[in-house]
């Protein structure tokens, strides 16, 4: 009996060992670690019969593609070759409690001085689809810039028909001038930069610009066959239509989010969102322009040019003159609004849709545009933005080294949850009291916490869209309208089944976005318009949410190679 037992506890012991050894076998094909070097340096680049400097990562522009897979480790060794301080922000990733791989300058990490290195060591948990890293610092992101593609885990299909194939798409915007340069030129006068000379796709102007024959970019086709497009706005201050001539989209995916699938012969993409579309190669063999042009609707002065890219079936020869596509007008409101109602979170039970329904905190945060006093500008006055009436002013050193040393004397936390004074915020243009305050003041938050945040256009010198951006988050866009919002009326009209769920909104021109989130990142988190322009004017802030009571819930210590200011 004795020796059954023991042979019976053999077996078992032996079994489970097995188990154990494919258990963790299987975690490892799970979970990598991923590793990346990022050489920060500058490089002549030519375009539009041009050349000059421009800062790049490993000598590419625009900048390497990040790929991982869902569950993975990433580390990426920032070295810093070029005369500029140094951060780059991995657009869209939540980097729970470890605001330290964040990346935005003075918010959660002090600069990459020239000559030194940084690794952003962050986990990928939870999230697939299509992001993008850049710069966060001064205007770099012009040319510092590239994709983030995360793959599902192993064996886990999309929710949508397999492609055949993929491709990276990003926009961007090129200057003739240095973009730094440009930018000190327009603070000095305390008027807007000038705008970009180009649009670019994968950092390619296309043909109906001067000597950009060879600076074209063309994706070859099979007839038959159906693509995955994964397209990217890293452009400065521009929303932009896309369009492929002859061929409709269907949209699937948005920063990262399945969506509820859609098709639509043009899309409108935000800087600093995503988005994902199927393409079929199903039109007659030819070659078919990919085309993108800003969006706009209130007269303030854009680049306007059409970027254009190729859509090749194989075997085609050069020589056949590609069509153009049909996008919206500029100013087409109607195809703005429409497209963007027709996001929709995918709300499955495997991606649900996890609304807030209930609501602890209530924000109301105005945009608007304004002066503030400099003597030596013209006029005596600089432009400038906020949100409440708040000019954000950057710190000296990092906020989240701040909050987590307890530093006195670096931010206040007393952001107001609204702003001073209500007002017809979208009514007849105002120019009177432009003059805004000043600080270095964050939003306070408490952990776990769900917050409803109304962002309100006005018509301080003008209305405009605003995309805004909030880092370390997703949130569900659950409402959208043009005018003031009600209170009293509008949540009535909130979708809170299945609302994009997003990272940057856009704020409709003369209108409001109502996003909800559930703060349970700790952390101090960036939030921000993402046209480039608005930032550096001072249209941001950020939240500081605090620690919860698990041991995981609380923001990691600092990594031993933080740089310092």
């Amino acid at each position: 009996m004795l020796t059954n037992r023991s042979s019976f506890w053999g077996k078992s012991l032996l079994v489970f060992c097995i188990f154990v050894f494919f258990w963790l076998v299987s975690l490892e094909v799970e979970a990598a670690t991923k590793k990346y070097q990022f050489n920060v340096e500058v490089k002549n680049v030519s375009r539009l019969c041009h050349a000059k400097p421009i800062v790049t990562v490993n000598g590419m522009f625009p900048g390497p593609t990040v790929y991982a897979r869902e569950g993975d480790r990433v580390l990426i060794n920032v070295t810093n070759h070029a005369q500029y301080n140094m951060s780059i922000h991995w657009h869209g990733l939540k980097q729970y409690a470890n605001g330290w791989a964040d990346g935005p300058a003075y918010i959660t990490q002090c600069p990459i001085m020239t000559g030194n290195s940084y690794v952003y060591d962050f986990n990928i948990t939870g999230q697939r689809g299509t992001l993008w890293w850049h710069a966060h610092i001064f205007w770099l992101r012009a040319t510092v810039y590239g994709a983030i593609v995360i793959l599902p885990k192993q064996s886990t299909p999309f929710p949508f028909p397999r492609p055949d194939g993929e491709q990276v798409i990003v926009f961007g915007e090129w200057w003739h001038a240095d973009v730094e340069e440009v930018v000190k030129q327009g603070n000095a006068l305390g008027l807007p930069p000038n705008m970009s000379d180009a649009h670019t796709i994968n950092g390619k102007p296309g043909p109906l610009f001067p000597c950009s024959e060879k600076h074209t970019f063309a994706m070859e086709v099979e007839q038959g066959k159906k693509y995955l497009l994964r397209i990217v706005n890293a452009a400065l201050n521009d929303e932009l239509f896309f369009a492929i001539a002859g061929h409709n989209m269907t949209v699937v995916e948005i920063d990262a989010v399945y969506t509820k699938p859609f098709s639509t012969n043009a899309l409108l993409i935000a800087p600093g969102q995503t988005t994902n579309v199927l393409v079929s190669a199903n039109q007659a063999l030819g070659r078919y322009f990919m085309a993108v042009r800003p969006f706009q609707d209130v007269p303030i002065p854009v680049d306007n040019k059409t970027a254009t890219a190729i859509f090749q079936y194989k075997n085609i020869p050069t020589t056949v003159i590609p069509k153009l596509p049909h996008l919206p007008l500029p100013n087409d409101t109607a195809f703005a609004l429409s497209y963007n109602n027709k996001l929709r979170s995918l709300n499955t039970p495997n991606f649900p849709a996890n609304v807030p329904l209930k609501v602890d905190r209530r924000l109301l945060f105005t945009v608007g545009l304004g002066k503030s006093v400099c003597p030596t500008c013209i006029n005596g006055t600089r432009l400038s933005a906020s949100l409440n009436n708040i000019t954000f002013v950057m710190p000296k050193t990092g906020l989240l080294q701040a909050h987590y040393f307890n530093m006195k004397g670096v931010f206040n936390t007393d952001f107001p949850d609204k702003p001073p004074k209500a007002f017809n915020y979208t009514g007849a243009p105002l120019t009177a009291n432009l003059f805004t305050t000043k600080g270095t003041r964050l939003s306070k938050i408490a952990f776990n916490s769900t917050v409803e945040l109304v962002i309100q256009d006005t018509n301080l010198l003008s209305v405009e869209s605003h995309p805004f951006h909030l880092h370390g988050f997703n949130f569900f866009v659950v409402g959208t309208g043009i005018g003031n919002f009600d209170p009293a009326k509008d949540p009535a009209k909130y979708n809170l089944v299945d609302p994009p769920e997003r990272n940057t909104v856009g704020v409709p021109t003369g209108g409001w976005a109502a996003i909800r989130f559930r703060a349970d990142n700790p952390g101090v988190w960036f939030f921000h318009c993402h046209l480039e322009l608005h930032t550096g004017w001072g249209l941001k802030t950020a939240f500081v949410v605090g620690d919860g009571p698990g041991k995981d819930q609380a923001v990691r210590p600092p990594p031993m190679d933080l740089p310092s200011c």
